[in-house]
């Protein structure tokens, strides 16, 4: 197919961009393949350049002259007024077809070639490494190739981390007994104490109450020798049993011996995604009095599920540091709500993985390389008027998690708020290839690696690295325990009101607070002198406000 066969009017001049905090400007309009382009008359200012990936929704509305609302899936409204009537029907048709195009290698990560990137700059992250990281702590686990060519589970990588005892036989047989063959494999080891996390599906037990004991093996030989697991499921119990009337369930007591199953109800699909809707609905009113604003935010629930979630990834972590013991997690699938709480679990552990190279590492193994959906998932945003189909905002939820970490130990996390809006900005809507479809199998079908540039290597540039690191870092060794007391938990202002409210006196602020650490580190003052009294102590423990493991 053609691009231009999607482009009904090309040019259109004498439009007028309307932008908040803007004033409106007067200029040429075109459209192109891939981008939306706004130059000012004089012809020298490039006023906007749209990715048309980013574009959520187009409303048209026509009085004397055009004009068309673009809703985009970073949150941002655009409006722009076009002369004639048939001019702005072509643009908004021709915006609509472009933005919707769903064959990955139609896609502009395919088309962008920067000139001070190369499109081999891939390896930040393999299983190897990780494997060659932990084998140097302990010789109970391999590194399988047991899923070399995706047959044994479309959604995993092509290599795994698995015990040692366990043959690829007694893999390939458990992994029959699992949802999509996600049989349990390795995410994260504990150093300190030699405990790990593993993540899988539910296990098809059905109502027929299904066993299989190479699924038993493998978690008999995972507790190694602990004397108990635990079992987070991540659905609540009623939603487990009923899975095991459409072939699905949780492990029994009676066959999994020494493991004991706890449920943390956390939401997924559909119902998050309107969540996402009625909070971003809820900070674009400005009829909102405050009372009808907190009313709306206590209604759309997402700070319930930033509660949840944080819950259950310190619950994990709790069972992982403060009790000795192993910990499987799953849901459904296992590739939504059981990745968000094994990164958010690495995340509370895991000191490199709050440096920016091992945030950028725990998103490659724990989302990427996991087979999180996200050209499903990420579909559509806040605005689409299209019927929901598989769209839910769950790394979005992570994002939010990390974003509450950060702002609780602000000395912890290496990286900063503009890291974490920039990946908001990347999943939806992206000039490189790192979130483009929904496993790695697909990635290899469509040679993603060879064909587009990573996002990773472009941050990872100098002169961009400084814009994402976080001034106050000191690396942390300990696990950082979030508070989900109700004040504790903000609305994340700079995503949500990023578009709706002026950033300038915060980016200020921002820029005062890096001269000032600067200064000191030159004076070579400790942190004690630091502005604010900022200090690395946790607030509140997850203890507080979950359930002990024991």
């Amino acid at each position: 197919m053609e691009f231009s066969e999607l482009i009904k009017t090309a040019n259109v001049d004498n439009v007028v961009l309307k932008q908040p905090f803007r004033p409106p400007v007067r200029g040429t309009l075109c459209v192109t393949s891939h981008h939306l382009l706004l130059s000012s008359r004089d012809g020298d200012t490039m006023e906007l350049l749209l990715l048309l990936r980013n574009i959520d929704a187009v409303e048209k509305r026509f009085v004397s002259s055009g004009t068309i609302t673009i809703k985009c899936k970073d949150l941002r409204i655009l409006q722009l007024d076009i002369p004639g009537m048939e001019e702005c029907l072509n643009i908004a048709s021709s915006i609509e077809a472009l933005s919707s195009l769903e064959t990955v290698t139609e896609m502009y990560p395919f088309f962008y070639r920067p000139l001070n990137l190369h499109l081999q700059e891939w390896g930040l992250h393999s299983p190897e490494r990780d494997f060659d990281q932990i084998a140097s702590q302990t010789d109970r686990w391999r590194l399988s190739c047991v899923n070399k060519d995706f047959s044994v589970c479309p959604s995993y990588p092509t290599a795994v981390i698995v015990p040692r005892s366990l043959e690829d036989e007694t893999l390939k047989k458990a992994a029959r007994f699992r949802q999509g063959g996600r049989f349990p494999v390795l995410s994260y080891y504990h150093r300190n104490n030699g405990m790990v996390i593993m993540r899988s599906s539910q296990p098809l037990v059905g109502a027929h109450r299904r066993r299989c004991k190479e699924d038993e093996l493998l978690l008999q030989a995972v507790l190694g020798g602990s004397d108990l697991g635990y079992i987070v499921d991540t659905r609540s119990a009623q939603l487990a049993k009923q899975a095991t009337l459409i072939g699905g369930g949780s492990e029994s007591k009676t066959n999994y011996i020494n493991w004991k199953r706890l449920h943390r109800n956390l939401e997924r699909g559909k119902v998050l995604q309107e969540s996402l809707i009625k909070l971003v609905e809820a900070c674009n009113d400005q009829s909102n009095n405050m009372d009808r604003w907190l009313s709306k935010l206590e209604n759309c629930k997402w700070l319930s599920y930033v509660s949840s979630a944080l819950i259950t990834a310190g619950l994990v972590a709790e069972c992982v540091e403060r009790e000795g013991c192993p910990v499987l997690v799953h849901g459904s699938e296992g590739t939504d709500t059981t990745l968000l709480v094994t990164s958010l679990a690495r995340l509370i552990l895991d000191p490199e993985c709050r440096t920016i190279s091992g945030f950028q590492e725990l998103i490659d193994r724990e989302w990427i390389q996991a087979g999180h959906p996200f050209q499903l998932r990420c579909a559509h945003s806040a605005f689409s008027h299209t019927r929901l189909r598989h769209e839910a905002p769950v790394f979005l939820l992570f994002l939010d998690c990390c974003w509450q970490l950060s702002r609780q130990f602000p000395l912890s996390l290496q990286f900063n708020e503009a890291l974490l809006t920039r990946l908001s900005q990347e999943v939806y809507a992206s000039n490189f290839g790192n979130f483009l479809c929904n496993s790695d199998k697909e990635r290899c079908a469509f040679r993603v690696k060879e064909n587009t540039n990573s996002l990773w290597a472009w941050i990872n540039r100098p002169c961009e690295l400084s814009k994402y690191t976080n001034p106050l870092y000191e690396c942390n060794s300990l696990a950082i325990w979030p508070s989900v007391n109700p004040q504790s938990l903000q609305l994340w202002q700079g995503l949500f009101f990023r578009w709706s409210h002026s950033t300038q006196h915060l980016d200020e602020a921002w820029e005062e607070i890096r001269l000032i650490v600067s200064e000191h580190k030159v004076k070579g003052n400790t942190d004690s002198t630091l502005p604010g009294g900022l200090n690395s102590q946790a607030p509140a423990g997850i203890s507080s406000v979950c359930e002990p493991c024991c």
